[in-house]
């Protein structure tokens, strides 16, 4: 069962009650990523998120981590580009221990300039770690490119300069603006209930001032363009795309089915035609990244860099014979019921469900119940489909980025126009 409560700081608490679980989810979240940062402050947002979990005045890092094991708890943090998270999964039995830990670290985190030191150390590791794996670095360039001097476009991670930079000040006046009542959401999922939840945050969230000011998210445009990295390396790694539909956004369905008939699967066209028929290619998919009000459709493919024209070759044409209408009826519904099979299959997780809690709230203000996402999957149409992939590779908006051992001049730049 489903139920919200809104403090009268505007911090809101939402669980779903599901007492045939033996576990439960708990997540504290934070409506701020790394698009709210500044160039020069650029990976604020990833650090905070290592930080928090560095000592309050009552732990310090190892008691933090010896109470989360000592209770079984499966923690984790996530920086996004427009969310923070931090959440547990414990048995039901835990959730006082489990509440009490994660308060503590988010409220009462005292940012120690020496575990700051030690912790930059190791986020500049986790940047070098990022470049020397291509397949990864590839789509921090494509990033890059499609957002051109929008923060979107800027890594998760921040820079080696920019992190070098970052102290205990930054952080102080960074949360202080962002990490306000109307951002935060509490969700649970699982062996709980709303009431225990409310009961136990309440006293510690509602005091927390309320924001004067609400900072404006700036909409990006979509850049088309080509930027090509010359590194030493075996394979070309490949990015390429344009726009996708944004969280809200009536197509997004018919984005995800267009994804999976694309490159989303191993029976997708791009998974057959370049892996399994020609061999060209190890790993290659397409993939939608949606936001609040704007998202990108892209193609990742690594190969060996004499067959890269070859790879852009059978992206062009497969993508020609979808905006051409060869996407059949019963691609369409195969493709629904992967997708649903996928988001009913997920539902069996308390993490899951505890993270779509966040995500509707977040997009929607509501609670989407599964039944009405599988019954919104199920009208999708063929013309929505194509709307997709027309507004996607129309002339002129799609964006390719290359990372390896080639130049500009040695790319058909030709296989861009749709």
């Amino acid at each position: 069962m489903y139920r919200k409560t809104v403090l009268e700081n505007g911090v809101r608490i939402i669980t779903e009650s599901l007492n045939h679980f033996q576990s439960l989810s708990l997540g504290i979240w934070v409506n701020v990523g790394s698009r709210e940062e500044m160039e020069d402050e650029n990976g604020i947002s990833h650090f905070i998120e290592h930080m928090i979990f560095k000592g309050t005045d009552t732990r310090n890092t190892l008691q933090i981590a010896k109470q989360l094991d000592a209770i079984g708890g499966l923690s984790n943090a996530f920086t996004g580009k427009e969310n923070t998270c931090f959440h547990a999964r414990v048995l039901s039995k835990h959730f006082q221990e489990l509440a009490d830990i994660l308060s503590d670290i988010f409220l009462n985190s005292v940012f120690d300039p020496w575990e700051m030191d030690r912790e930059r150390q190791v986020i500049l590791q986790e940047i070098n770690m990022v470049e020397d794996m291509p397949d990864e670095h590839i789509h921090v360039l494509f990033n890059r490119l499609l957002w051109t001097n929008h923060p979107l476009g800027m890594s998760i991670l921040g820079t080696s300069d920019t992190v070098s930079r970052i102290g205990k000040e930054n952080i102080l006046s960074y949360i202080k603006q962002f990490y306000t009542p109307d951002r935060i959401i509490i969700a649970a999922a699982g062996n709980v209930a709303h009431d225990q939840v409310v009961d136990y945050f309440r006293p510690l969230f509602e005091p927390l001032e309320p924001s004067n000011t609400t900072p404006v998210r700036d909409a990006p445009l979509i850049h088309g363009g080509v930027s090509c990295h010359k590194k030493e390396l075996e394979q070309v790694h490949i990015c390429l795309g344009g726009k996708g539909p944004h969280l809200s956004s009536d197509l997004r369905f018919a984005g995800a089915l267009l994804n999976t008939i694309l490159g989303g699967n191993m029976s997708s066209r791009l998974f057959q035609e370049i892996r399994e028929k020609r061999g060209l290619a190890y790993s290659v998919y397409s993939f939608i990244s949606p936001y609040i009000d704007t998202g990108m459709f892209g193609i990742y493919a690594g190969t060996d860099p004499q067959s890269v024209n070859r790879v852009l070759g059978v992206i062009h044409t497969e993508v020609e014979k979808i905006l051409r209408g060869t996407i059949s009826k019963g691609d369409i519904e195969a493709a629904k019921e992967h997708l649903m099979g996928s988001i009913m299959l997920g539902a069996e997780s308390t993490d899951n469900r505890m993270m779509r809690l966040a995500k509707n709230e977040y997009v929607f203000g509501k609670h989407i119940r599964y039944h009405e996402l599988v019954e919104r999957i199920e009208r999708v149409t063929l013309d929505e489909v194509a709307a997709v992939s027309w507004d996607t590779f129309r002339d002129g908006s799609v964006s390719l980025a290359t990372l390896g051992p080639i130049e500009r001049d040695d790319l058909d730049l030709g296989c861009l126009l749709f």
